[in-house]
């Protein structure tokens, strides 16, 4: 056994050894983090099926860290920062998620196929019951957005770095990743990270918000009496042609999300059964599970501690807690406008992280008032949060690509 050196046997904590005290430590860090993200969402506080599979790839990443060929240190799990041809065919024999990477995720597709399975989930007839109301709140939800961009700017981020980044305060995944793949590629990786990771704390972050600023019999305001009027299955197919080919029309920079979100809508609407399962069991479980574990992989310290994400990080949660202001300041104009008639919580489900939002709002209506039901407003609000957030990248894109 002599002459055998243990740290060339145990690479990982030999790596570790090797690296520069940052790195070392926001591997340690990222490993514990991982650790959290595990438990948060094996007890359901946060999202299980994205946060499960991110925490255990996060930790897993930058364990596995290893001395590559020419004494290079990396993992077997995937290069996200590779665009020589040559080098990517090989890496993709060898990386285990390279070829997730490579032909679903960075070029969008996962995006798509997310859309896809929400867009199964959404019933646009509570958007189309209440219109205004629906519309009203997406936008007031939308501020987190707005200010963001020319704060990020003034914090010194390009124009196109700053959209990307704004894009988080609409809390909708698929849409900073694919913003940010158009617009900051070379942030891509730290921006979908980051904007996944909060789109997931929102969970356990905005009932606390909610609870400081919304009085309990104000919470509990049931709205049940607000039927709004009844939309057959052929007005929302209508809905749905007719909003998709428009919003391509006027947006062809992102026709391929609306055209894979009102596609969802479509088949939930044609009563077409087997492609619903399908679109909402196995594209959207596979490609969240998919997506929350390659994420976790993109975890790895010497990707994330940029001095750039730590503006990222800052930014993204300042996005999504003035978005969560904004909603709940347009629930509260709605109700002063109706004389204390609308639940203003309502205002945070604008927030489009589908259904969670939307879920949260109910349940905390519940509580204050074991017999209010606010989920049909809800859900209209989140439903319109999702195409006002697509809409706003798309703009973005439009502008500056």
């Amino acid at each position: 056994m002599d002459g055998i050196n243990f740290l060339d046997l145990f690479q990982g904590i030999a790596t570790l050894a090797a690296s520069e005290p940052k790195i070392m430590f926001g591997r340690i860090f990222l490993m514990l983090l991982g650790f959290a993200l595990i438990y948060l969402g094996s007890r359901n506080i946060l999202e299980p099926l994205l946060m499960i599979p991110m925490g255990l790839g996060m930790s897993s990443v930058n364990a596995g860290v290893m001395f590559l060929e020419g004494n290079k240190i990396g993992t077997l799990f995937v290069d996200p920062l590779l665009s020589d041809p040559v080098g990517l065919v090989n890496v993709l024999q060898i990386n285990w998620l390279q070829p997730v990477y490579t032909l679903a995720f960075s070029n969008g597709l996962i995006a798509c196929l997310v859309f896809m399975g929400i867009g199964v989930l959404l019933d646009v007839g509570y958007v189309m019951a209440r219109p205004f109301q629906s519309i009203f709140i997406a936008l007031c939800a939308e501020l987190g957005t707005i200010a963001i961009f020319p704060i990020a700017v003034g914090l010194g981020l390009t124009e196109r770095e700053a959209a990307s980044v704004a894009t988080i305060g609409g809390a909708d995944g698929p849409m900073v990743l694919f913003t940010s793949l158009i617009l900051a590629k070379h942030l891509f990786v730290p921006i979908t990270v980051v904007g996944y990771l909060y789109l997931g704390l929102t969970y356990g972050a905005y009932p606390y918000l909610i609870k400081w600023l919304v009085p309990k019999h104000i919470r509990g305001i049931d709205m049940s009496a607000d039927r709004g009027p009844k939309i057959s299955r052929s007005q929302k197919m209508m809905f749905a042609v007719v909003a998709c080919t428009l919003l391509c029309l006027l947006f062809p920079v992102a026709a391929p999300l609306f055209f894979s979100l009102f596609l969802g809508v479509a088949v939930r609407e044609s009563g077409l059964d087997a492609f619903k399962k399908l679109l909402e069991e196995t594209f959207l479980y596979g490609a969240t599970f998919f997506l929350g574990l390659t994420l976790g992989i993109l975890c790895e310290a010497s990707t994330l501690l940029e001095p750039t994400v730590l503006k990222l990080l800052l930014l993204g949660m300042l996005a999504l807690l003035i978005s969560a202001l904004g909603g709940l300041a347009g629930g509260y104009v709605l109700y002063f406008w109706s004389g204390g008639k609308y639940n203003p919580i309502i205002g945070i489900a604008g927030v489009s992280c589908v259904p969670t939002t939307a879920k949260i709002v109910q349940k905390i209506a519940a509580e204050a008032n074991p017999g209010a039901i606010v989920l049909p407003q809800a859900l209209g609000a989140n439903i319109s949060g999702v195409i006002t957030s697509a809409i706003i990248a798309a703009t973005f894109i439009s502008l500056l690509r």
